[in-house]
């Protein structure tokens, strides 16, 4: 690092549903293709939350945590083509190397040198700074007169709630759809099946303040089941029939199992929410109604459309944008996002201390 620093400061799960603001040795690179970040803005995710709660194997206590955000390049490897010191860019959640089998297909999540690794088998990017593995295909040059802010949510949720739910979901025009769960991911699966001009767009959620955002975000539909008996509502709103497309948003077994009984014949369920312990499948109803289940890691393909749709202002991030911290306040900031439910919040922001 040119700046010369041997520590930075990092958020740090220390494992008992734990993290802690620790000092800790500065990235350096250790490969060509590596790039050094210089984190300005980042956030939480429901995955960190998962992580806390030991529901990530493969993240281990002592990592720092973190696969979101945006930065100005510090330093790059001596193979690294397309970015300089002092550009701006995006930080993806998947690191792809571009190169191998999985990346070939599409499939960058299954990348056999990379996919999702910043925060959970390397050092994420809840930190002053953060090394970027195969940086010519991981990272993205942030357009000009661009919201920073708003591009976080670039970095995951809204990747995620289109290709994990909404395409994956087979969203199309005419087409019925539920979302299950109104949080940030599926708010961004919300916003993004709006592109596909279905027919019906319902949403479900046990917090009416999540219901509130989904309905100032374009819902057409709000089901709260702890009012209404939501299977009755939503069969009552497509002829009897259930959802084309039914998206799972939570990751619990209660949701899944509410979804299995809201798709249509012929449905496709896109499970999207990420699952610590096992769920039901009920087969013995679902076997003859020629239904489809999908479940999948985002791979991050449609970044570059995103990005020109926030150019063009056809999709609005920053409204999922409820709280703002300093990084020295990370800690206050899980708090307040874990305690969504008596906070309100659905993405906080966490700014770089100046």
């Amino acid at each position: 690092m040119s700046s010369q620093r041997s520590t930075i400061k990092a958020l740090v799960y220390t494992g008992a549903n734990t993290t802690r603001l620790q000092d800790r040795p500065a990235p350096v690179l250790s490969s060509p293709t590596d790039a050094i970040v210089k984190v300005s803005k980042t956030t939480i995710c429901g995955t960190d939350l998962h992580i806390r709660k030991g529901d990530v194997a493969t993240c281990e206590p002592g990592r720092v945590l973190g696969h979101e955000g945006v930065g100005v390049i510090e330093a790059t490897g001596s193979s690294v083509s397309h970015f300089k010191p002092g550009d701006h860019v995006l930080i993806s959640c998947i690191s792809s190397c571009a190169t191998c089998d999985f990346c070939r297909r599409g499939m960058y999540s299954h990348c056999r040198e990379g996919g999702w690794v910043l925060g959970n088998t390397i050092d994420g990017t809840q930190a002053e700074y953060v090394r970027i593995p195969h940086a010519d295909s991981s990272l993205y040059a942030v357009p000009a007169g661009v919201d920073e802010s708003a591009l976080v949510m670039l970095s995951d949720i809204f990747p995620t709630g289109l290709e994990c739910g909404v395409l994956r979901g087979k969203v199309k025009p005419g087409s019925t759809v539920v979302i299950v769960g109104a949080g940030p991911v599926g708010l961004a699966a919300l916003c993004t099946a709006q592109m596909y001009s279905p027919y019906r767009l319902i949403v479900i959620d046990m917090d009416s303040k999540r219901l509130d955002a989904a309905s100032s975000m374009g819902a057409e539909y709000l089901i709260n089941p702890g009012a209404e008996d939501a299977v009755e509502k939503v069969l009552a709103l497509t002829d009897g029939l259930g959802c084309d497309t039914v998206i799972e948003a939570v990751g619990i077994p209660t949701t899944f199992a509410l979804c299995q009984k809201l798709l249509a014949p012929g449905g496709t369920l896109a499970n999207v929410g990420v699952h610590g312990t096992k769920v039901d499948l009920q087969l013995q109803d679902l076997w003859s109604r020629n239904i489809e289940i999908t479940a999948s890691l985002v791979d991050t393909v449609t970044t570059p459309m995103l990005l020109k749709l926030i150019q063009a202002g056809k999709i609005h991030p920053d409204k999922m944008i409820t709280h703002k911290f300093k990084f020295g306040e990370i800690e206050k900031a899980y708090d307040t996002f874990s305690a969504a439910s008596e906070t309100g919040a659905l993405k906080v922001l966490i700014e770089m201390d100046s």
